[in-house]
């Protein structure tokens, strides 16, 4: 699978921004997909998880995104969004897409990961 993400940028602090992540090539299921980040310095961190079932899970760590980003899917065109509200600079980082792929039926789930996309919140 090719985990295409785009949407980062400069961003004002208070500033939103919605990233997008397309999955495609060959492969049977996606189970979850969403998005880690990395600061620099610091290792990567979840920010938010959706399933198959669109059962969500946001990242809870120390400034988090939890309350201002928003996950969500489109199941049809295996693109997950991830909308970020009231920017703060520590919100910035590259901002990576993974996904849980199957690629034969009875096969495992595979983590597969984006190139990343560099969100820059200034103030």
């Amino acid at each position: 699978v090719q985990l295409q993400a785009s949407g980062g940028g400069l961003v004002e602090v208070g500033g939103s921004l919605r990233l997008s992540c397309a999955a495609s090539g060959n492969f049977v299921e996606i189970n979850s997909m969403g998005w880690y980040r990395q600061a620099p310095g610091k290792g990567r961190e979840l920010v938010a998880h959706i399933d198959k079932d669109g059962e969500l899970n946001y990242g809870d760590s120390p400034n988090s995104a939890k309350g201002r980003f928003t996950i969500s899917r489109d199941y049809a065109k295996n693109i997950v969004y991830l909308q970020g509200n009231n920017l703060k600079p520590w919100d910035t980082a590259v901002y990576y897409c993974n996904a849980y792929v199957k690629y034969t039926d009875r096969g495992h789930y595979v983590r597969e990961w984006g190139q990343g996309t560099q969100v820059t919140v200034s103030s």
